[in-house]
């Protein structure tokens, strides 16, 4: 009788704790740069397997998040694309001041799934293809930054005719990936392991670094999945997942 009593207590513990557990778990909504979609899913998996919290991911392009969180969209934590956009949501007072950081500097890539096709600056210069895949340089820093490499090179009037726009860095990789454009402009992370087609990693001194912030939104400063997620991205284990998507870290840039 002893045993048993003692065998049921030990069974209703371990479904308090486990009750504790699902009890203590939370959620967070996080507005995720559409270049940063694969790592952003690996880590938030290493998240929840650490701490129990579920990050619930959106993917797009910075620009359109940005407009959405100004017009009190549910986020809890921006992971933008660029630096401006975070600051400006805490210059706007949609954002706690003091949790914006750099946790990527990401890297612009001219790919095309031809494997003779890309041969480095000479391949713009050739003017040997129809079209051109980029994104919105409005709404997607990789886009940007893939106009101040034309510029850089003085070949942003002759190339413009031939831009496809996608209206984030995902659809732009799209139109490339399914031959809709010969070669386009991305972020490395899309073709980290990817070895297929031909490739030229953009020197660094023809457009500015990008910096991509993350900001805990005001909606998220009291919840504990939010704030928990951002503590992890800082972390070794998410650090270790962002280099190996081919971004740099901001202490070693």
């Amino acid at each position: 009788m002893k045993t048993l009593t003692t065998l049921t207590a030990a069974l209703g513990l371990i479904a308090a704790l486990s009750l504790a557990g699902e009890a203590s778990a939370a959620q967070t909504n996080v507005a995720v740069a559409a270049n940063f979609t694969d790592p952003a899913k690996e880590i938030a998996a290493a998240f929840k397997a650490k701490t129990g919290h579920e990050a619930v991911l959106s993917f797009g392009s910075s620009g359109q998040f940005h407009t959405q969180i100004t017009q009190h969209a549910p986020f809890q934590i921006f992971l933008s694309a660029d630096s401006e956009r975070p600051k400006k949501v805490v210059d706007d007072g949609l954002g706690v001041a003091d949790s914006r950081f750099t946790y990527a500097i990401g890297k612009l890539v001219l790919w095309s799934k031809n494997p003779e096709f890309v041969k480095g600056e000479e391949t713009l210069k050739s003017n040997a293809f129809s079209k051109l895949s980029i994104s919105n340089p409005v709404a997607a820093p990789y886009g940007a930054a893939a106009i101040e490499t034309m510029k850089s090179l003085r070949l942003y009037d002759t190339l413009r005719p031939k831009f496809v726009e996608g209206a984030n860095i995902a659809q732009a990789f799209q139109f490339v990936d399914t031959g809709n454009a010969e070669l386009g402009f991305v972020a490395l992370s899309q073709i980290v392991g990817n070895d297929t087609g031909s490739r030229w990693l953009v020197p660094q001194n023809l457009y500015e670094p990008i910096r991509q912030d993350a900001v805990l939104l005001n909606k998220g400063a009291t919840n504990e999945a939010a704030t928990a997620f951002m503590a992890f991205l800082k972390g070794p284990e998410a650090q270790a997942i962002i280099e190996k998507y081919g971004y740099v870290l901001d202490s070693e840039f």
